[in-house]
């Protein structure tokens, strides 16, 4: 059996894009762990309270992609961290409400103001039309 010719794993979406999310996250997690110690998914949890306010894990991990176990996790070290408070539903005592604690809150701060300068850094070689479009296109994607 000889291998097909014309595939070109180089040039397979799925594997570049797995390529360019990996290079860039890792680059973008030095910042945020190398300030404040957190992981990617407690970076994750944090920037989703801190971009949309008081949420549940399961409204978290719903957003983010992300599985329920890992979520927890990250919550329980964002809380032991400071970062992050929990607050029980009165209606659902099953249910807790997270928010970001006034050091979470800088801490996003922080680390939304240096994402945006990663972001711009990342796409100061592509025109503005070209960004729109790689954006566009990626969140077509990522939409399923």
């Amino acid at each position: 059996m000889t291998p097909d010719t014309d595939f070109d794993l180089q040039s397979f979406l799925p594997y570049l894009l797995n390529r360019a999310a990996e290079e860039t996250g890792l680059k973008f997690q030095k910042i945020y762990k190398d300030r404040y110690g957190m992981l990617r998914t407690e970076w994750r949890v944090l920037a989703h309270l801190g971009g949309y306010g008081t949420m549940t894990a399961t409204e978290i991990g719903a957003r983010a992609g992300v599985h329920k176990t890992k979520i927890s996790r990250a919550v329980a070290r964002l809380e032991l961290l400071g970062f992050l408070a929990r607050s029980g539903n009165q209606t659902d005592r099953r249910q807790e409400f997270l928010g970001l604690t006034k050091k979470g809150q800088a801490a996003y701060a922080d680390l939304s103001l240096s994402a945006q300068r990663f972001n711009a850094e990342l796409t100061r070689s592509l025109s503005e039309h070209d960004q729109a479009v790689l954006t566009r296109c990626l969140t077509s994607l990522a939409a399923g």
